[in-house]
């Protein structure tokens, strides 16, 4: 058995990433540039199809109704290798405009769509990118050096994905779905926003963990964050992530102040990713038998 120090090493996160535009949101609710039950229509020029009405809250715990993912991304006549890199700020107007269609409205319904409109929203209300408000915001203010929205200012060692059938195949490019999915960040780098969770004096992120919707008996919903309520006598705070090469898992105790970050570079496609979070959560209660 041999093992690698991947510390400082980069990976894909995934949909990780959703509890930081979630912890944007949060930073923009303290600051009183927006309240929480606002809706996103009151900040765009775009025009929602049908003056449907999307509040940011929705957004955040995937109640908004809106699908996992818009109907004008055909998966099938893209490169499933790189699926989002030609959908931007023009397709998503043109969905918003012409194809918007909400069902399930108040009922959890995992939404990558979700993330994307939030991060389109936020970065026209500060009228600056993702990226920059990502930096600005969080990255900075925790010192996560190696974090970044953008592949091309990846710093450090990115470790390579691998497929379902093993071999490398290269990275994603998010474009407007950098909301979503698109941070790459280190184990480190990860350890450094699970231990400011544990920052009293942070209420940005504390707003982040408040439930916001139970979604049954065993978890529920914050800003992002996935309140686990029966892996432990704690709530466990929890979001997983993949993309076609790579799968991520980050859980934390507030109580205890433990927590577990996994990066992997195995697809989101393999059949045996589900082992990424039950190793996360093995992992866990071996910290509480400590």
């Amino acid at each position: 058995m041999s093992t690698i120090d991947n510390h400082k090493s980069v990976f894909e996160i995934g949909s990780v990433s959703k509890v930081f535009i979630s912890t944007l949101l949060a930073n923009f609710g303290m600051d009183g540039k927006i309240k929480l039950n606002n809706n996103v229509n009151d900040y765009l020029k775009t025009p929602f199809h049908n003056n449907i009405k999307i509040a940011f809250i929705n957004l955040a715990n995937h109640t908004s109704g809106l699908p996992r993912l818009p109907s004008n991304l055909d998966l099938a006549k893209v490169n499933i290798e790189n699926p989002y890199k030609y959908y931007k700020e023009k397709e998503l107007e043109e969905y918003l405009i012409n194809h918007l269609e909400l069902s399930n409205k108040g009922k959890y319904q995992y939404s990558n769509l979700g993330g994307v409109l939030m991060g389109y929203t936020l970065s026209k209300i500060g009228n600056t990118t993702y990226g920059n408000l990502l930096q600005n915001k969080i990255f900075s203010k925790d010192e996560m050096q190696n974090a970044t929205a953008d592949i091309n200012k990846v710093k450090g060692h990115l470790i390579r994905g691998i497929n379902n059938e093993g071999k490398e195949i290269p990275n994603w490019e998010f474009s407007i779905f950098a909301g979503a999915g698109g941070i790459l960040s280190t184990p480190e780098d990860l350890s450094k926003f699970v231990i400011a969770q544990f920052n009293t004096s942070n209420k940005a992120l504390e707003l982040t963990r408040q439930k916001t919707f139970e979604i049954n008996d065993t978890m529920d919903i914050g800003l992002g964050w996935h309140l686990l309520k029966s892996q432990s006598k704690n709530i466990w705070y929890w979001h997983n992530g993949g993309t076609g090469g790579y799968s991520s898992s980050m859980v934390f105790d507030e109580k205890t102040k433990n927590g577990i970050v996994i990066l992997s570079n195995i697809s989101a496609f393999n059949p045996n990713m589900g082992n990424i979070d039950k190793r996360c959560f093995e992992l866990m209660k071996t910290l509480e038998k400590a």
